[in-house]
């Protein structure tokens, strides 16, 4: 994927129709966008018919443009008093608006009572300009919008879902080729549930062929406004050629989930779960949530920035845009947990470092809301103290306290919960179509058809995987009295992290790997006011660090649970028994071919990145279970898939009967 998005230009015809310079061609009809949108593609989808009855229903778009098509079909649904549970939207677009550009165009194209306020939402959720996918949630998460901003030829072939309805509204095929491209169709027909329909304006020849050659059955409709005719399609292929089906729900027989581990991962995974309507009960070994890592007294969130835009850097950017929008969603609930808004400043560790990601911010074209190199003088003047060296600014970055984020997330989620704290799951067992947890006595403590471990260094055990290799990484951070930094303005991160709040500032953490010890040692203080001196060159020669003694210091023990690949274990668990018994066949397996363990699911192995990546993890575990379109391209869900070291062990001929 090309890693600079181009924004759409706003340009208007002389009759006032939005008009794109690069297209030479308009967004919609001078008819108008919202009667073009019900005639073409709601009428020509038979919406909103077809989705009633249904628990959820998914159209796929390509262009979505100014969002009319949404906007109409959004308003169709709210009106629909027999409409679907739920109704997800995914569309594709190159070169979308900016926030402001599409207030402009719909102050022009929208004068409809229903629609407004729907187009005011809108905006008002509309994400940053960045490269990828980008969850909406709107009617309390019963619509939801997923936004592909990308080239459709590369995007599409990493969706995953089952789509009910297409709407094909690219600009015409004569000046957007590409995406009427027979490529671009059998991608659609991957993703097409039996008897999908579709809907375009076009009646291009090539288009006609080209859909029949994917499996698409069309014919002529009667087109709209002064275009005589349309096309309205089903899917009907007159063969099988797909290796896999799209996505289906988990056939549960009732949905009810047992979440084990009631940190950030827990709360994250029963809040989406309850979102869709489950039962959640948690299981937690302490007597209330967010007593681990969890209860560090902040934690920072920011992006993660790399030359090539690695994998890591991918879903820790999806995540954090999604966790704002979560956080943002439980705030304006009237939940608290300490969110700050002055941004977060990264400090560059050498100077070499410095200028290539300075010069990866130019090269992938990140907007400005997201991410703003800093010179020295300005990430000082930022901070409010001397710093090392020059780095980084996320202005949405910053700091919040996990546990009370946990607390939030819990309460949001309300009586979906049911609680069994102050006690430890020691064990899991498949009995009919249900998996008992029980405790060390062998007493049953819950019993539901889905399992999610989110029980960072115990889920490897508790779930039996042999091929889940984590390792614990002990953190111990330092906290000190007010005046220890005085004048820091917002969180520093680099090597450590200095994070100021009301009654000091806390700064660490040592990253001790596979030390279980769990006491707070005088040399880790020391190791921690050494990475405080390095972000503060000048914290080492103040009156309060001269007086500080390492051994009268107070601090906190927490340990993260990390991969190899540095990746989480987001997704379904493989029948390793099965995998192993069948290793021969699956030695050239890819993900979506190997056996999963009926209803068992992993959300673990964050390492120090849960408050970003908690969230993501669990709304696409929620996704995979209720066949709902994946809120992550599938390469990387792939990336962070729990079989993938069994996979690797396949291909390399490692996987055998113990």
């Amino acid at each position: 994927m090309s890693s600079k998005l181009i924004p759409a230009t706003l340009a208007f015809r002389d009759d006032g129709t939005p008009f794109s310079p690069a297209y030479d061609d308009v967004y919609h009809s001078a008819a108008g966008a919202f009667a073009q949108a019900r005639h073409v593609f709601l009428g020509g989808n038979g919406l909103p018919e077809r989705w009633r009855a249904r628990r959820a229903f998914a159209i796929v778009e390509t262009g979505f443009g100014l969002g009319g098509n949404f906007l109409a079909t959004w308003a169709a649904w709210r009106a629909d008093a027999r409409r679907c549970e739920r109704l997800s939207y995914v569309s594709i677009e190159k070169h979308p608006f900016g926030a402001d550009d599409l207030r402009t165009l719909h102050a022009r194209m929208v004068d409809d009572a229903t629609v407004s306020p729907l187009a005011e939402q809108l905006r008002d959720a509309w994400p940053l300009l960045t490269n990828g996918l980008h969850r909406l949630e709107f009617e309390g998460g019963r619509v939801t919008l997923t936004l592909a901003f990308g080239d459709a030829l590369e995007l599409l072939p990493k969706l995953r879902l089952r789509a009910d309805a297409f709407y094909l509204d690219g600009f015409s095929p004569a000046k957007n080729p590409d995406l009427w491209s027979p490529p671009v169709f059998k991608a659609l027909a991957r993703l097409a549930d039996e008897g999908a329909t579709l809907a375009t304006y076009s009646c291009a020849g090539h288009v006609r062929r080209a859909l029949d050659e994917a499996g698409f059955h069309s014919t002529k409709a009667q087109g709209f406004a002064g275009k005589r005719e349309m096309l309205v399609g089903r899917f009907a292929p007159r063969w099988r050629v797909r290796r896999h089906e799209p996505p289906r729900p988990y056939d549960a027989s009732e949905r009810h989930a047992v979440v084990i581990g009631a940190g950030l991962a827990g709360c994250a995974m029963a809040n989406r779960l309850a979102s869709r309507g489950w039962r959640v009960t948690i299981v937690e070994r302490h007597r209330a949530p967010g007593c681990e890592a969890s209860g560090n007294p902040a934690g920072v969130f920011h992006p993660l920035l790399s030359r090539d835009d690695s994998v890591a850097s991918k879903v820790t950017r999806t995540g954090f845009l999604y966790a704002l929008s979560r956080w943002q969603a439980l705030e304006r609930a009237g939940h608290a947990f300490g969110r700050t808004s002055q941004g977060l400043l990264q400090i560059a560790d050498d100077d070499e470092q410095a200028q290539a990601l300075t010069d990866a911010i130019a090269a992938h074209g990140y907007p400005s809301e997201l991410v703003v190199a800093a010179s020295a003088a300005q990430a000082r003047a930022l901070a409010g103290v001397p710093v090392a060296r020059a780095g980084w600014w996320y202005p949405q970055g910053g700091s919040l306290d996990p546990s009370a984020l946990c607390g939030a997330l819990c309460a949001d989620a309300a009586d979906a919960i049911a609680w069994r704290t102050g006690v430890e799951a020691r064990h899991i067992a498949r009995e009919g179509n249900a998996w008992s947890v029980t405790a060390g006595t062998g007493d049953i403590i819950a019993r539901a058809p889905v399992v999610v471990f989110a029980n960072a260094r115990d889920a490897a055990r508790l779930s039996g995987s042999r091929y889940a290799p984590t390792r614990i990484v002990r953190g111990q951070l330092t906290r000190l009295a007010p005046g220890a930094a005085p004048g820091l303005r917002l969180p520093l991160v680099g090597d450590g992290y200095a994070i100021p709040l009301i009654d000091g500032l806390v700064t660490g953490a040592t990253y001790d790997v596979d030390d279980a010890g769990e006491e707070v040692r005088v040399e880790s203080h020391a190791e921690n006011l050494g990475r405080l001196a390095r972000l503060i060159p000048g914290f080492t020669g103040s009156d309060t660090a001269a007086s500080l003694d390492p051994a009268t210091l107070t601090g906190r023990v927490a340990f993260r649970c990390v991969t190899s690949d540095r990746l989480p274990m987001i997704g379904p668990l493989a029948d390793e028994a099965e995998c192993e018994r069948r290793a021969a066949a699956l030695r050239g397996a890819w993900p979506l071919d190997l056996p999963r363990a009926p209803g068992l699911y992993g959300a673990f192995a964050f390492g120090s990145r849960g408050l970003v990546w908690a969230l993501l993890g669990a709304e696409l575990v929620a996704s995979q279970l209720e066949g709902e379109p994946w809120p992550l391209e599938a390469d990387l869900a792939e990336a962070l898939d729990p079989s993938r070291y069994l996979l690797r062990a396949l291909r390399q001929g490692l996987a055998s009967l113990p």
